[in-house]
């Protein structure tokens, strides 16, 4: 069996889409917590956040932030196998029933339920200072996120130019980007006709720019699409994603990517194994650096 894959942002940015229609203008009414998640959930957090109403649903990376008017904001982070459970408000007499693995249930003030569940509990149910939620441990050390200002060519090209990593590994560091997952990354190197074991610093500015414009592209794409399924994500309605469909290289080792001459020319997508992950590419779109230069 397969372990769950980590929703990347365009699967977190599809999941609050769904949920920012469920909290525009309501109210907390109650806050219960069942178990801690990766940290403990902070004892104050029905203090801080019953009553308050919310202000605004915005996200990082892959966190969401929940912001509370005269109040905390609310950090989450699904971690590896966390979804956002939404539960329409009940017939009366019906008492709630919190899901297995439901670790922490909002009660808002129409009777809708927003429950995290999370069967790992490697995510986070936190709260950050409001105006200083970048202040906060897990944010401060983010880089920009790609579909927000500050990221651009020169930002990227600041951040990679230096670095002795391959690229691959190099966009999957929160420092450098926050947000990109390996799904993402390789089908961005790919578009990008880039090797993913090409070191970071040994592309020039037109290849890091043309890695900066096809990142957004790529990720609005995927969220369009409603993010990737690859195993257990689902948005916050409960339907699957569709980008797993549009995928030119990830999880496709042997085929033909959509350039693909075929055999004998190519003999379709290769996978190898980078820091324990699998990376896709074609072997004719994304030369190594020496044949690049051969």
């Amino acid at each position: 069996m397969s372990a769950p894959k980590m929703p990347e942002l365009p699967e977190v940015e599809t999941i609050l889409n769904g949920l920012r229609s469920a909290l525009a203008g309501r109210r907390i009414i109650s806050t219960e917590v069942r178990h801690d998640l990766r940290w403990p959930v902070p004892d104050d957090l029905s203090i801080r956040a019953d009553g308050k109403k919310i202000r605004d649903s915005t996200r990082l990376g892959k966190y969401m932030l929940i912001a509370l008017m005269r109040g905390p904001t609310l950090l989450i982070h699904l971690g590896m196998s966390g979804r956002i459970r939404i539960t329409p408000g009940l017939a009366k007499g019906r008492a709630y029933q919190p899901q297995r693995h439901e670790h922490v249930t909002l009660r808002l003030d129409n009777g809708t339920h927003i429950g995290l569940v999370d069967p790992r509990r490697f995510g986070c149910f936190l709260l950050a200072d409001a105006g200083r939620e970048r202040e906060h441990p897990l944010l401060r050390q983010l880089g920009a996120d790609p579909l927000q200002p500050g990221f651009d060519a020169a930002y990227l090209y600041e951040k990679l130019h230096r670095k002795r990593a391959p690229i691959k590994t190099a966009l999957l560091d929160q420092h450098v980007v926050a947000g990109l997952g390996n799904i993402y990354v390789c089908e961005i190197l790919y578009r990008a006709g880039i090797h993913p074991e090409r070191l970071a610093s040994s592309l020039d500015e037109t290849q890091i720019a043309r890695i900066a414009e096809i990142t957004p592209a790529v990720l609005r794409e995927a969220i369009d699409a409603g993010g990737s399924t690859l195993r257990d994500y689902v948005d916050a309605e409960g339907k699957k994603g569709a980008f797993q469909d549009l995928h030119q290289v990830y999880g496709r080792e042997g085929e033909p990517c959509p350039e693909c001459p075929g055999f004998p020319a190519c003999g379709g997508i290769r996978r190898l194994v980078q820091a324990g992950r699998s990376s896709f590419y074609c072997p004719r779109r994304q030369l190594p650096l020496s044949l690049e230069d051969a």
